[in-house]
C-alpha cells in the first residue's frame, strides 16, 4: 500500500502493522549513474517487498536526503546531519505508528545512513510506541555484498532493471577508468580518507561495467527475499517503550 498514491479513506480500512520506509540519499553516483541512486534502489526494494509479502504492508515515501557530506566536493550532493537525519527518521516512524502501522523497517539504500538507522532504531524501539529495524538492501544479496563499491556493479545492476533510463550506458568505460577499486585511503585499520573525492577521481568505486540488467533482477530478488522474511520476523514482535 503505497501512501502516496492512496486516499486517507482507503489506508484507513487497512489491517497491518507493518510498515517500510525507504531511505536514500541525493548524492554523485559517478558519470553514468543519476544522483538519486541510493532513493531509486530502496524504493524499488521496498515496493517489491509489499507487493511480495502475504500480508498487508504500507510503503511510506521515500527519504531522498541522507548523511552524505562525504561526496561533497561533487555536484549536486545534498546532505544533513546525523542529529537532524535522526531526528526526522525517528519523526517519521512515530507518524507511521500513530496511525498502528508501529513495526517498520528502514529499507535503507545509502551507505552512510547505515550508523546512523542503527542508532535511531535502537532509540524508537527502546523509548517509543514502536519498533523499528534497519535493512540495508545491499547487504542482504547473498555473495554479490563483496562487490559493493559506489556506483559500482551493483548499484548500477540493480537501476538497469529497474530504472534503466536513468543510466547512461555511453559513459560506463569513463566511470571505470576515472574510478577507484576500493573505498578510502587506509593505514594500520584506519580509514585516512573522510571525503570521495580524496580516493577517486569521479566518484565511482567499483567497475560499473560488471554490471547488468540480469543481474540487477537477481539482486532484488534476493534483496527482496531478504525483506519479506525480515517482516515475518517482526511482525509479531512486542512494539513499544521498554523502560
Amino acid at each position: 500500500m503505497d501512501l502516496q498514491t492512496e486516499t486517507w479513506t482507503d489506508m484507513a480500512d487497512v489491517e497491518t502493522n507493518l510498515a517500510l520506509l525507504p531511505v536514500g540519499s541525493t548524492e554523485q553516483h559517478g558519470p553514468h549513474a543519476p544522483l538519486g541512486t541510493d532513493t531509486l534502489d530502496a524504493e524499488a526494494v521496498a515496493e517489491r517487498g509489499a507487493e511480495r509479502h502475504d500480508d498487508p504492508v504500507v510503503v511510506a515515501p521515500a527519504v531522498p536526503v541522507g548523511v552524505a557530506e562525504e561526496h561533497r566536493a561533487f555536484s549536486g550532493t545534498l546532505w544533513t546531519s546525523e542529529s537532524t537525519f535522526r531526528s526526522y527518521v525517528r519523526d517519521i516512524v512515530g507518524s507511521l505508528a500513530s496511525h498502528g502501522w508501529d513495526h517498520v523497517v528502514l529499507v535503507n539504500g545509502h551507505g552512510g545512513n547505515i550508523d546512523a538507522l542503527r542508532e535511531v532504531s535502537g532509540t524508537i524501539t527502546r523509548h517509543d510506541e514502536a519498533f523499528a529495524v534497519p535493512f540495508t538492501w545491499f547487504n542482504a544479496v547473498g555473495d554479490h555484498s563483496a562487490d559493493m563499491g559506489h556506483g559500482g556493479p551493483l548499484e548500477t545492476s540493480l537501476l538497469q532493471h529497474t530504472n534503466p533510463e536513468t543510466v547512461h550506458e555511453d559513459r560506463l568505460d569513463e566511470a571505470a577508468d576515472g574510478g577507484s577499486d576500493s573505498w578510502g585511503e587506509w593505514q594500520s585499520g584506519v580509514n585516512l580518507a573522510f571525503d570521495s573525492d580524496e580516493f577517486t577521481e569521479n566518484g565511482v568505486v567499483g567497475d560499473p561495467r560488471e554490471g547488468s540488467a540480469e543481474r540487477g533482477e537477481t539482486l532484488l530478488e534476493l534483496a527482496t527475499e531478504s525483506l519479506v522474511d525480515l517482516l515475518d520476523e517482526i511482525a509479531d514482535r512486542p512494539a513499544g517503550p521498554r523502560e
